[in-house]
């Protein structure tokens, strides 16, 4: 970064203080090796370990400030840091805040001086950015990171012996999902901080009716520092260890906190009415009520089966189906429809789900299998009409619901391929009377598309991301309409009382969620507000009234009444931005220009940065430059989409059979590790450094009892360019539960078993079978090692001109079958085998154009990756094919587990 003196000090921290569905998570991080990680772009050079007294600036303080407001979350982030160095140094502050929420302010301050954010028109703030950026200035923007998250940066000069203070609010109304809402803070320090707190304060005049707190880094020490006080309608929740608690050791700089700080809770709901609250002129309606009996639903399936959906995709669609099918309650009704190219019925009306017909209906989902094109307007429209025909002919139970899911994930190319004319298809068929799902995989999708073709026929589309837990994301879903309890519901309220109302009639209310309403008071004369709800309920129309009354808050809070001030304007205000940027994508497009006009205004009003507004930050004048501006965005669901897409871009191409290869593991080369996973169409990969003659573990399964043991060999001489490579020259494999002991080198293979040894040379070629393994040996090329009911390994050789004045004959090692090892299984190698889950986000230029960064969160860290090429020489022993890969710098490290030291072994045959 230009204006970089001295060593860059990385802040990188945020906090939710939200509900989150599913896998949601925020960061709280700070780092002090930023320019350590700018080292390593490209691989260049070893990223080294930097002490504090090195890096001269010390972060004293970080404080997460929580307040939750009947649903309404207040989250304040203040981060200090000075900068004890003799010299001005450029510190770095980064957030990763929720995407839904909506970020009210930032701040600065620097020797004294207050820099404040300004929300204006995003256009407005363009035209300042863009000018900054054309006379060579930098400007900050926020950036997608992960699946729920923002990332918003911003960097600054700070002079020596100089402190500075930044402060990031953000608001957000919690939604209720599974009935509770969800406060999680992701803590990641790296180092002690000299003041770190959290600290949540939950005020709901309803009553709690439970808080549960826990965290994946709470040891038995740091137990007891989470402090919990709980009365009938507020919660104080706070976690404050001092430095010494933060360290992992007495004298290490290493912290303990590292994981997930979770806070779920959820109120008392006695009333049928739900809870009306009353401030400063706004009322909030909160409405689910308690114990009403599920109403039966007649859900339809619809399920891409198109050759897109190959491999990983559809394998994990049927395990999600059989697990959905196997929850679904025998008054309901189902139906499954799959679709290619071509549309096909599993049954022609929908089915009574009895315990006998969900038991064909999943031994039929184990039968789906992957095919032609992508036809979603005929298998829509299908669903549509068997559900019609079927009500048409009192096939089902007259009060219940109506709903369709379909699961897709690429884009329409048979039959109607006019996305619009799709969606007026399915509106028109539809006409009101049922509510479609659309469920989305990977980043082929166009989510837009799905999301304007739910939203127009009562329903919410949701994006299921590629990964391991892509089936929890389907089953989450699932159950949050599985259990309808009230349809076409009326929450009503005086007309002469009451105006500027956000959405107050539901298609449905699903079990564990709560509809929320707001609005204006037109006068504090509450004696008339009279509030009527009305739903279509199982048995009979559910029907309840009462009369709202403003509650004294000093009186229930009379120590924080200072605390709320206008929350019930600001969740009006929220909820109705909200409101309206969702109607803007099916408005068409003279009232959506209306629709977007009053969004824009109270965003504006109210300093909510969202999609239509950024906040403006000029940061101070210093000795490389005038002001500039920083520029915080909140990203559409569109532009998060093409984010991704550029990562993916550089994956490789996706394997045309119809089943998927399984995942490789293999070393080859300088030494270099690779990770190759085929159902995410990427690659992972690391070196090893060390000096020659060491003796590493790449497989350990003491189950099973398997060891594999490598030994490095170095080149004959320094080359000219000094740096001196490293291959394996020899392995030792040993199989302790069949008694088998392997020796291969670059000279010769010997295998020992029962008190016997067989030799073999490179220069033969041999094929051995024993009862407990066979080798195949093909002439000085490779070496295919089978153990009995297990792994299977290939070795390969290198062959180098005997004359070279460097380099000498190395050897590369595979495994195939890695998955019939045990769950225990670890090692260089091992510790992957059974899967490794990572994210991607914030694609960049690295040094080299064409081997750009990103950012990898994995094992709960975030790491720096370069996209780079290793070779693959299982079919081309000589000259191997190159594989894209994300390389992982520093010796593997945060994705191995470990440091590359608790690899090192004392013998070719030893575990330690």
């Amino acid at each position: 970064m230009s204006g970089l003196q001295g060593v860059g000090l990385l802040l990188l921290w945020g906090s939710i203080c939200l509900w989150l569905p599913g896998s949601a998570w925020g960061a709280l991080v700070i780092s002090g090796e930023h320019e350590a990680l700018q080292e390593t772009r490209g691989g260049a050079r070893p990223l080294q370990k930097r002490s504090t007294t090195e890096v001269k600036v010390e972060v004293y303080s970080v404080k997460v400030d929580c307040t939750v407001t009947s649903r309404f979350a207040h989250t304040v982030m203040t981060s200090r840091a000075r900068n004890k160095a003799n010299v001005s140094q450029e510190i770095f502050f980064e957030v990763e805040l929720p995407k839904t929420a909506f970020i009210t302010n930032f701040s600065m301050e620097i020797e004294g001086q207050v820099y404040v954010g300004e929300v204006k028109e995003k256009e407005k703030a363009k035209k300042q950015y863009e000018k900054a950026v054309s006379s060579g200035q930098t400007a900050g923007l926020v950036k997608a990171s992960g699946r729920k998250m923002e990332k918003f940066s911003v960097s600054v000069n700070i002079a020596a012996e100089s402190n500075v203070t930044f402060i990031l609010t953000y608001e957000e109304l919690l939604q209720r999902k599974l009935g509770q809402y969800e406060i999680l803070t992701r803590v990641k320090p790296k180092q002690p901080v000299q003041e770190f707190q959290i600290v949540t304060n939950i005020f709901e005049p309803q009553g709690i009716s439970h808080v549960d707190t826990h965290a994946t880094f709470l040891t038995n020490e740091l137990l007891p520092l989470v402090e919990k006080t709980v009365t009938n309608n507020k919660a104080h929740i706070s976690f404050s260890p001092t430095m010494e608690q933060q360290r992992k050791c007495p004298d290490c700089d290493g912290t303990l906190l590292d994981g997930d700080f979770v806070i779920k809770y959820d109120v008392n709901r006695a009333k049928s009415l739900g809870d009306i609250q009353v401030v400063n002129g706004y009322f909030v309606h909160f409405f689910a009520p308690p114990d009403l009996p599920r109403v039966p639903k007649n859900v339809v399936f619809v399920i891409d089966r198109s050759f897109s959906m190959r491999g990983r995709k559809i394998i994990q669609t049927r395990e999600a189906l059989l697990a959905i099918l196997n929850d679904l309650h025998e008054e309901d009704h189902f139906a499954l429809i799959l679709f290619d190219d071509k549309i096909i019925s599993w049954r022609e009306s929908l089915t009574k789900a009895t315990k006998e017909n969900v038991t064909e209906g999943m031994d039929y989902v184990r039968r789906i299998h992957e095919g032609g094109s992508t036809n979603i307007n005929d298998a829509v429209l299908r669903g549509v009409n068997m559900l019609v025909k079927d009500r048409q002919e009192k096939k089902l139970p007259e009060r219940s619901i109506d709903m369709i899911i379909l699961m897709t994930d690429g884009m329409p190319n048979a039959g109607v391929s006019s996305l619009p004319r799709i969606q007026e298809n399915v509106r028109s068929a539809i006409g009101g009377n049922m509510s479609l799902f659309c469920l989305g995989f990977g980043n082929d999708v166009d989510y837009s598309f799905l999301d304007v073709l739910s939203k127009q026929n009562k329903g919410v589309a949701r994006r299921i991301f590629e990964g391991s837990d892509a089936v929890v994301q389907l089953q989450g879903f699932y159950e949050e309409v599985a259990n309808p309890l009230l349809s076409e519901v009326d929450l009503r309220y005086p007309d002469n009382t009451v105006d500027s109302l956000t959405t107050n009639h539901y298609s449905q209310l699903f079990n564990g969620s709560e509809i929320v309403v707001a609005g204006r008071l037109m006068d504090n004369d509450l004696d008339n507000f009279l509030v009527e709800v009305f739903g279509q309920g199982f048995e009979d129309d559910f029907e309840v009234q009462g009369q709202a009354s403003a509650m004294d808050w000093d009186m229930m809070y009379p120590d924080d009444k200072y605390i709320f001030g206008d929350f019930t304007e600001r969740l009006w205000a929220y909820l109705t931005i909200q409101q309206l940027l969702e109607k803007s994508k099916s408005d068409a497009p003279d009232e959506k220009a209306n629709t977007t006009a009053k969004a824009l205004d109270m965003s504006l009003r109210y300093s909510f940065v969202t999609p239509l507004t950024s906040m403006v930050v000029t940061k101070p004048e210093t000795e490389d430059g005038p002001d500039s501006p920083l520029i915080a965005d909140k990203l559409t669901e569109e532009q998060r989409q093409q984010a991704e897409r550029m990562i993916h871009r550089y994956a490789a191409p996706p394997s045309y059979a119809y089943q998927l290869p399984p995942p490789t593991y293999f070393v080859d080369g300088d030494p270099h590790f690779m990770i190759e996973l085929p159902d995410r169409d990427n690659a992972l990969c690391f070196n090893i450094n060390d000096k020659p003659g060491t003796i590493l573990n790449l497989v350990r399964d003491p189950k099973q009892g398997i060891l594999v043991n490598g030994q490095t060999i170095g080149d004959k001489k320094i080359p000219p360019d000094g740096k001196i490579n490293t291959y394996f020259w020899r392995f030792g494999i040993v199989h302790q539960t069949l008694g088998v002991r392997l020796e291969v080198s670059t000279r010769d293979i010997s295998v020992f078993q029962d008190g016997k040894r067989v030799k073999l040379l490179w220069s033969d070629t041999a094929s051995v079978k024993g009862p407990n393994v066979d080798l195949l040996l093909t002439k000085d090329r490779s070496v295919t090692v089978t153990l009995k009911d297990s792994v299977k390994f290939v070795i390969l050789l290198h062959k180098v001109w005997t004359k070279h004045p460097y380099h000498q004959d190395y050897l590369g090692f595979y495994t195939l079958d890695s998955h019939l090892l045990s769950p225990s299984v670890h090692g260089l190698l091992g510790q992957f085998y059974h899967g490794i889950a990572y994210e991607l986000s914030d694609l960049r230029p690295g040094e080299v154009p064409e081997k750009p960064d990103a950012t990898m969160y994995v094992k709960g860290q975030e790491l720096n990756v370069t996209r780079g090429w290793q070779r693959d020489f299982r079919r081309d022993v000589k000259n191997g094919e190159n594989v894209p890969c994300w390389f992982i710098h520093n010796n593997g490290t945060g994705l191995i587990d470990g440091d590359v030291t608790d690899y090192i072994v004392s013998g070719l045959f030893k575990t330690v």
